[in-house]
């Protein structure tokens, strides 16, 4: 059963003219009536005036300030953090600013020291230059058996300068004091009569006055001696009246894994890489990769780099030298081998053709070199260490050097332009020159100190240079009467007093580290060099280096730099040179 509950209007009501009662809002202060909602809904329970129901209650006006005042003192709060943030942050930056300039200020004070150091360190060399000038003058005026030395030999190098240890250049002879009047007890050789000629004295090594670039940097030297790319730079001398090179990059050839070696074609005209299991070439002109040379049938498993590479002198055929003990003659246009040529035991580095494309020769890590036959593919061994197999099934004839040596893996060789010469740089310091008619050892040049890493003869044939670990270049000037005596059978064997084949005359001094590479110019003019410290320095014929090129970081390690393409331009004595710079990871 359900039960409909509804309120009467009251009489009084119901007086006013038949007005309803007014909703005044939901029931408040008790729990609600039954039925509330469908009472409101259908018009029901609605207190009114005169229903003696309790009024609704109102917010006090204490409550709504106390609630105000609440907020206001967080909304303070929040902005006195705010002021005091502020006021930090200005004191950073305050701090910060004054730490910049104070780092600009020793930053230009630096600077400002070296500018001072190297203007010092000019100077000081030239007066150095002047006094050890001056010397030379006072010896060659007065020889040793006339009694005098002038003061600067008497008293050393000039008070100015005392830290700075006397030297005297080797093969100078002392100079006897003017005090002594008596002659020392041993043998004084009598002077020479006025007129005769003087003995020759032996030949001395000359070695450039500067050691270019030293200490210098970019920022150090002036802007009309540098010269910057996005990600290399080029300093020139200071010491050099006038720039006579320049240098430029001319392409940036990017390879898939480590390069090995580069060499450029006779013409320059194109450029071949050595890489893992590849060889590239390039077109010189455009920059672009011209064909990829690579052996299907070689060993699969594992790395296999390329170490050499060498261009025919007609363009035609391209010999790579690989770790797997095998020299590949590539025909270029057929894309295929031509000539597979085996009988080294160790990994093959360096490679070089003979100026008519008949021979090849090949120098390994197992001590020797070989000279191959284009035609016949037998070839001829050029041993170090004298203990090659005299009856080789492969029909090589070998040549015995008749010495030992420890560790004298060959790491360079060269034909001589007029293919009469090998010469072979070598991991006991030493550089060989064999004989190419009867593979006969002709002379060891010995020098450097370190192990030779390259080495290159000169267009003309007269001159030989070796770059070393020692950190060193060294020219050696060939006796081309006594080797032209010695091929046309009229000079004496293995005899004492026979005049020397070879013998430095020049010392290039400049790198900070090993020398890996050497080049010369087309005209025999201008040697450049490798290094290991990331250097290429570009030297006259005599030792003097006119620039250093190098990159601006190092990407990691730099295995080979590339041989430089000459290219003379019209305007006379200037030489623009291009080079092929690669950093590899």
């Amino acid at each position: 059963m359900s039960h409909s509950y509804s309120r009467q209007p009251s009489s009084k009501s119901s007086a006013r003219g038949g007005v309803p009662p007014v909703d005044e809002g939901p029931w408040q202060g008790g729990p609600p009536p039954p039925h509330s909602q469908s009472n409101r809904g259908g018009g029901g329970y609605a207190p009114g005036p005169g229903s003696g129901g309790p009024a609704p209650p109102t917010m006090s006006a204490a409550r709504l300030a106390e609630m105000l005042d609440i907020v206001r003192s967080e909304f303070d709060g929040v902005m006195q953090d705010n002021s005091n943030m502020k006021v930090q942050r200005e004191e950073f930056e305050a701090r910060a600013a004054a730490q910049l300039n104070e780092l600009v200020q020793i930053k230009n004070a630096v600077q400002e020291l070296e500018n001072v150091h190297y203007k010092a360190r000019v100077q000081y060399e030239e007066e150095l230059a002047k006094l050890r000038a001056e010397i030379q003058a006072l010896r060659a005026a007065n020889p040793p058996h006339s009694g005098h030395m002038s003061a600067v030999e008497r008293n050393g190098p000039p008070s100015g300068h005392p830290n700075e240890p006397y030297e005297r250049n080797r093969g100078d002879r002392e100079l006897p004091h003017p005090k002594v009047r008596k002659p020392p007890k041993e043998e004084i050789p009598e002077p020479l009569p006025r007129g005769s000629p003087r003995p020759a004295e032996p030949p001395r090594m000359a070695s450039p006055p500067y050691e270019f670039p030293g200490s210098l940097s970019p920022s150090t030297v002036p802007a009309t001696l540098r010269k910057e790319g996005p990600d290399w730079f080029a300093m020139y001398n200071p010491r050099l009246p006038q720039k006579t090179l320049d240098v430029s990059l001319l392409h940036q050839f990017n390879h898939e894994s480590v390069v090995c070696c580069v060499r450029f074609s006779k013409d320059g005209k194109f450029l071949a890489t050595g890489c893992n299991r590849t060889a590239q070439i390039f077109d010189m002109a455009t920059g672009e990769m011209v064909c990829q040379l690579s052996d299907d049938k070689a060993v699969v498993e594992g790395d296999l780099y390329i170490r050499s590479v060498c261009f025919s002198p007609d363009g035609k055929y391209l010999a790579t030298g690989a770790e797997d003990r095998q020299i590949r003659i590539w025909d270029i246009a057929k894309r295929r081998i031509r000539n597979l040529f085996e009988g080294h035991d160790q990994e093959i580095y360096s490679l070089d053709f003979s100026s008519t494309g008949h021979l090849i020769v090949s120098g390994s890590g197992d001590r020797t070199a070989r000279i191959w036959d284009m035609e016949t593919g037998k070839s001829r061994i050029l041993s170090i260490e004298g203990n090659s197999n005299p009856n080789d099934a492969s029909g090589d004839t070998p040549m015995n050097e008749g010495s030992a040596a420890t560790d004298a893996g060959v790491t360079s060789v060269a034909i001589s332009p007029d293919g009469r010469l090998v010469a072979a740089g070598s991991l006991d310091t030493v550089v060989r020159l064999w004989d190419v008619q009867t593979g006969n050892l002709l002379e060891k040049l010995k020098g450097h100190r370190d192990s030779v890493y390259s080495v290159a003869f000169t267009p003309d044939g007269r001159g030989l240079v070796s770059g070393s670990l020692d950190k060193t270049l060294k020219y050696w000037e060939l006796n081309t009467s006594a080797l032209k005596a010695f091929a046309d059978g009229k000079a004496p064997k293995n005899s004492p007093d026979r005049e020397p084949y070879a013998r430095a005359i020049h010392n290039f001094v400049g790198h900070k580290d090993y020398v890996l590479s050497v080049a010369i110019s087309h005209d025999g003019q201008w040697v450049v060099s490798g290094s290991k410290d990331r250097g290429v320095q570009f030297w006259d014929k005599y030792g003097t280096a006119q620039l250093m090129l190098q990159g601006h970081k190092n990407s990691g390690e730099c295995r080979t730099w590339g041989t430089p393409s000459y290219r003379y331009g019209e305007g006379g004595s200037t030489m623009s040179l291009t080079f092929y710079i690669q950093l590899f990871r």
